[in-house]
């Protein structure tokens, strides 16, 4: 029993000096890129999943690229049929608004819950673009804050090129939202404003989330643990300021969070949302073009989950039509 104790102390003792002295190990925790869950999927045939959907792969940079699924509206289900990438990049230009989906951390482009997501908006009539980041899925390259920001920035002005002027908006959820709000604010510098941001279960900064981490709170009565979470997220150029990043953005804006989200806590989300609509207080429409939908814990949607509100679907077209207005 003394043994096993000392042995636990010794592991519990060595993970933070683990990380000081590799501190790479903090940014493949933060991406999870290399768990590319659901296994034995073959990324390249989205038909055995989706319907409706073609792959293909968009260079974001020189010696980089990126996997991607385009999935049809409804309006274009029936003329689908056999048809090849090609066509499938003419139908972005059919006059439906398009959805650029940006993942959080872990697996591919597969997973139910994107998998599921995508659906929904298909069904309500977008077209959705859902790709894995550099070093995701069948992607390559590596992943880094800045390689993210690139690939979310270069597949935004792809879907806008190529859309024949409809309205293209920016999906992230969880790790994603903080790609979403980089891509968004960049974009804006350039002199695009993001036709609509819709961050589902946000963090403020990736510092913030991650040491709302359970690793980190188990870590925590370690001291110095929480400067060296810090230092190390430094060194990784890891920011994902979100909060930062809402304080200039322009676009409009709708966050989704749950009450019971046990990775991302739901304050986080009320807290962008306030910084959201301080931001653009100055506007007439300031509380039309920042909007916030909570989800009460007993409903259980919890991280991943929001797809399942069945008046999802609703909600996303009224904001995105009260900007019309």
């Amino acid at each position: 029993m003394k043994r096993a104790v000392i042995f636990l102390i010794t592991v519990y003792v060595s993970v933070p000096i683990i990380i000081y002295l590799f501190p790479w190990i903090l940014g493949h925790v933060v991406y999870s890129h290399l768990l590319k869950v659901p296994f034995f999927v073959d990324l390249s045939r989205p038909d055995k999943i989706l319907n409706h959907t073609t792959n293909l792969y968009l260079p974001t940079e020189e010696g980089v690229s990126v996997g991607v699924w385009h999935t049809l509206p409804v309006s274009q289900w029936e003329h689908s049929a056999g048809k090849g990438s090609e066509w499938y990049q003419e139908a972005l230009a059919d006059g439906r608004p398009v959805i650029v989906y940006l993942h959080g951390n872990t697996g591919t482009r597969a997973i139910h819950h994107r998998v599921e997501l995508v659906k929904i908006l298909s069904a309500a009539g977008y077209h959705v673009l859902s790709f894995d980041y550099r070093g995701f899925g069948d992607s390559s390259g590596e992943p880094s804050e800045a390689g993210l920001t690139t690939d979310a920035l270069y597949l935004y002005r792809w879907a806008k090129q190529h859309s024949g002027g409809s309205h293209v908006y920016l999906w992230g959820h969880s790790l994603g939202t903080g790609v979403a709000t980089n891509a968004a604010l960049q974009s804006q510098e350039e002199g695009s404003v993001v036709d609509a941001l819709i961050l589902e279960a946000p963090y403020t900064s990736i510092r913030k989330a991650t040491e709302c981490h359970v690793l980190a709170k188990m870590f925590s009565l370690l001291p110095g643990v929480k400067n060296l979470l810090t230092e190390t997220l430094e060194k990784n150029k890891l920011v994902l300021a979100s909060d930062e990043n809402l304080k200039r953005l322009e676009s409009p804006l709708l966050v989704l969070h749950a009450e019971d989200d046990n990775i991302l806590p739901y304050h986080m989300g009320q807290e962008l949302y306030q910084i959201a609509l301080g931001a653009q207080k100055g506007r007439p429409d300031a509380e039309a073009r920042v909007q916030m939908v909570s989800y009460r814990a007993a409903l259980g949607y919890a991280h991943d989950n929001i797809y399942l509100d069945p008046d999802l679907v609703q909600l996303l077209g009224d904001f995105l039509k009260g900007l019309e207005t």
